[in-house]
């Protein structure tokens, strides 16, 4: 089963996330960008979705220094966030994400889309 590391503040955009996912998906949750930075290294995920908006360090600057990590500079990264005005889609696919969603995730068809696109496909589950 894949694995995906979901890094973001509210608890219960944590939860939401997490149930959407959780039956296809093994799921970790980090509150901050630095227990993320910290524990991808220990548990290193195929995908991350990362919020912009984090407390002490946002999350522009964690996808910075994970690319610039050499065992986690090749994971998928999609920023899922609330900044969803006119351009932002283009400043963080800009910043180097691989893919943008925005929040409040009201079509969750939209995020399992973006997390498609960015896993290799593993075939047909058996």
């Amino acid at each position: 089963m894949k694995k995906i590391a979901v890094v973001e503040d509210n608890p219960d955009n944590r939860l939401l996330v997490r149930v959407m996912l959780e039956d296809q998906y093994k799921v970790t949750t980090y509150e901050a960008g630095f227990d993320a930075l910290e524990g991808l290294k220990h548990d290193k995920p195929d995908l991350i979705l990362l919020d912009i908006s984090l407390p002490h360090m946002d999350g522009t600057e964690v996808l910075r220094r994970l690319r610039t990590d050499g065992d986690l500079r090749d994971i998928p990264v999609i920023a899922l966030t609330a900044h969803a005005m006119a351009g932002d889609r283009e400043k963080y696919l800009g910043a180097g994400f691989n893919d943008y969603v925005p929040k409040p995730i009201v079509d969750e068809t939209l995020l399992l889309a973006a997390i498609e696109r960015a896993l290799p496909s593993t075939g047909p589950v058996a």
